[in-house]
């Protein structure tokens, strides 16, 4: 445990747990319950998909931190964390993993105290929220913090920049592969093969949610469906693409036609795209909402008559994450509160999917805020892509 594998310095892990601990105290908690794997990467460097099944990390206002977890995790929680306090749930039907989690609070002196609890993960079931509610019935007073954590999280370290940065210059790698292979007559399977060979040479981590790549009726899915098949003439392939490194998340989106002949339309969806993309970079700066960023791209779409093919948010935040999704909060829709600031990245879709003609075309790009500029971290071709 003295030299776990971490991708950040034990003093940045310190002070995002000193951060988490006073904003506790603030609200006046003794302590919080993490069901969150991304948050418990942040805090100490946890690195397992074993939260599927469970795991948990209590981080306390008096320094305590300490995992709850499966004996299958306990080999990944020493190579991965600084925290030190492991405590072992024994797999029985017999007792829930709550009463692991109980006893373990106990053992910090949390009795009648108030507790945060992460609500809004897939680390927490409707089934293990209720096994919890019943364990710590009459032990802790149970509060909301599902988005303590998450709001400290949008805005990105410089070594978090550094991953997304990378993260960014392999997808662009991959997508260049991608554009490369896209004619009639190739076979999705194939093309998919190497665009994911290049993801591991480079060091980069699967995609913490499956491309929904796809070529004909199926380039209008934004969501991955089993069966490969071979690109067509005249045919339409949508590359949806991102991947980690480090688990950082970086993301970027295009369209590739195959000719001979290429319906007119596909070039007007696409001028709409890239304008409604600038426009949205155009307000993409500090001060301004994420509501701001959705009004921008919809005003260019309605005025190009595309409103009817537009979808309801058009990105979201990125970092680091695990299956089964790459997509973290804010989402980037209408009204949306949030307010920008430096050093957040948010990868931006500008996606058009027309479902009576069966044409789709779109344009996505992961940026960083700066205060002054934006930078992009990953850059599809602008231009109508045809093969």
């Amino acid at each position: 445990m003295s030299n776990p594998h971490i991708h950040f310095s034990r003093e940045e892990f310190a002070q995002r747990q000193q951060r988490v601990r006073e904003a506790l105290a603030e609200k006046g908690l003794d302590g919080m319950l993490l069901f969150k794997i991304e948050d418990m990467y942040w805090l100490c460097g946890l690195d397992t998909d074993g939260f599927c099944i469970f795991h948990s990390m209590f981080i306390g206002v008096n320094g305590e931190l300490t995992h709850v977890s499966r004996k299958a995790d306990l080999a990944n929680v020493k190579y991965s964390s600084v925290c030190e306090d492991i405590r072992i749930w024994v797999d029985s039907p017999d007792s829930p993993p709550a009463n692991a989690i109980r006893d373990m609070l106990k053992s910090h002196g949390m009795q009648g105290k108030r507790i945060g609890v992460q609500y809004d993960t897939y680390g927490l079931t409707a089934q293990a929220y209720r096994q919890l509610v019943t364990a710590l019935d009459g032990v802790c007073e149970m509060v909301d913090t599902s988005d303590l954590v998450r709001l400290m999280r949008v805005v990105k370290s410089p070594k978090e920049l550094e991953y997304i940065r990378k993260a960014g210059e392999i997808c662009d790698v991959v997508m260049e592969k991608g554009i490369e292979m896209t004619i009639a007559g190739a076979y999705e399977g194939d093309i998919l093969s190497e665009m994911h060979g290049i993801l591991w040479k480079m060091d980069g981590d699967p995609p913490a949610h499956i491309w929904p790549t796809g070529s004909g009726d199926s380039a209008l899915l934004m969501r991955y469906t089993t069966g490969r098949k071979h690109v067509g003439e005249n045919d339409q392939v949508t590359f949806e693409i991102g991947n980690g490194f480090r688990h950082y998340h970086a993301a970027s989106m295009a369209v590739v036609l195959t000719g001979p002949k290429i319906d007119p339309s596909y070039q007007r969806m696409h001028e709409a795209c890239v304008e409604a993309l600038d426009a949205i970079q155009s307000v993409m700066r500090p001060g301004n909402t994420v509501g701001d960023m959705y009004k921008a791209h919809i005003e260019v779409f309605n005025k190009h008559g595309f409103g009817h093919a537009l979808l309801n948010a058009c990105g979201y935040t990125m970092g680091a994450t695990w299956p089964p999704t790459w997509m973290e909060h804010p989402m980037i829709i209408q009204n949306s509160p949030l307010v920008l600031e430096p050093n957040m990245t948010f990868f931006t879709h500008m996606i058009l999917i027309d479902h009576d003609t069966g044409s789709t075309m779109s344009l996505g790009v992961q940026a960083i805020i700066h205060h002054d500029n934006l930078e992009a971290v990953t850059h599809p071709p602008r231009e109508l892509i045809v093969h």
